[in-house]
C-alpha cells in the first residue's frame, strides 16, 4: 500500500499511473480508520489499479481545498491525473465495503 500525505507526492503518483483510486483520510478519524482495512483489502484484490492512502491529518493541508473535500473518509478514482469520480462520505456516517464495492464497478 503506497502512502502520500503531501500535494508534491500525490502528484508525483498521479503522473507514474494512468489510473489511481485515492482514499483521503486523517488518522484521527474513526470512520477513516475502520475504513482503511476495507480500503486495503481491495488494494489487494484489484492489482491493475494503483491504490494510494493519502494523509490529511491536518485540515491546514491544501489538499482539502483542493479537493473540495467536507469529511473524511473519501475516495477519487484519477485517470491521466484528473478527477473521474469521487465516493464521499457523508458527516457522522463514513463508508462502508458495500459502497465502496458498488463505487468501484460503476464503468
Amino acid at each position: 500500500m503506497i502512502e502520500v500525505s503531501s500535494r508534491s507526492e500525490l502528484e508525483s503518483r498521479l503522473k507514474a499511473n494512468e489510473k489511481v483510486v485515492g482514499l483521503f483520510y486523517a488518522s484521527w478519524c474513526p470512520f477513516c480508520r475502520i475504513f482503511l482495512t476495507v480500503f486495503d483489502k481491495y488494494a489487494q484484490k484489484m492489482g491493475s489499479i494503483t491504490f494510494l492512502r493519502i494523509k490529511v491529518d491536518d485540515e491546514e493541508n491544501p489538499l482539502w481545498e483542493e479537493y473540495d473535500l467536507e469529511a473524511v473518509p473519501s475516495v477519487i478514482l484519477f485517470e491521466k491525473e484528473q478527477v473521474s469520480r469521487r465516493l464521499d462520505c457523508k458527516l457522522g456516517s463514513g463508508l462502508n465495503e458495500e459502497q465502496l464495492n458498488m463505487w468501484l464497478q460503476k464503468p
